[in-house]
């Protein structure tokens, strides 16, 4: 891989951490405060897991974009697809603050549908270009259908 392309895929990556990082601010502070106290369900897994888990999740998420990206911004499809990835990107970010900053699980179960559709439209349109790109997201949908499930338990037993 030629230099310019490793920086692209480093800034590929960033960006998404960034995403996540941004995510953190607002959740690292409710985690022993408010998410504490809260009820969830008995399939919630250990705080620690999240973490490593949007790691992971973001580095795909980057590694996935950069692939499609490679394909060429000339094309519509490209910038199509890289907008609809973007667009959730931000919904992923915004789902923290909704549920973390301002405690609640109702309107961040209602914004989590939609990031969930618009993950699912992201690999559909990523895998009209780059069917890796487009497998690199299924780990990332699984993770978000989990976390639909749970944040709609956190609404109901709250």
């Amino acid at each position: 891989m030629k230099i310019h392309n490793v920086a692209k895929l480093g800034l590929s990556i960033f960006v998404c951490e960034l995403a996540g990082i941004i995510g953190s601010v607002f959740t690292t502070s409710s985690i022993p405060t408010w998410y504490a106290t809260i009820n969830r369900p008995t399939l919630n897994p250990p705080n620690w897991i999240f973490g490593p888990v949007w790691i992971t999740l973001f580095a795909l998420m980057g590694v996935s974009a950069f692939l499609v990206y490679q394909k060429g911004m000339r094309h519509k499809h490209v910038k199509v697809a890289l907008g609809i990835f973007i667009l959730q990107l931000v919904l992923n970010t915004l789902w923290s603050v909704l549920f973390f900053g301002l405690h609640s699980p109702g309107g961040a179960f209602i914004e989590i549908i939609f990031l969930w559709f618009s993950i699912l439209a992201t690999i559909i349109a990523f895998a009209k270009i780059s069917k890796p790109a487009a497998y690199l997201l299924l780990p990332y949908i699984l993770w978000v259908s989990f976390a639909l499930y749970l944040n709609y338990s956190i609404w109901l037993l709250n």
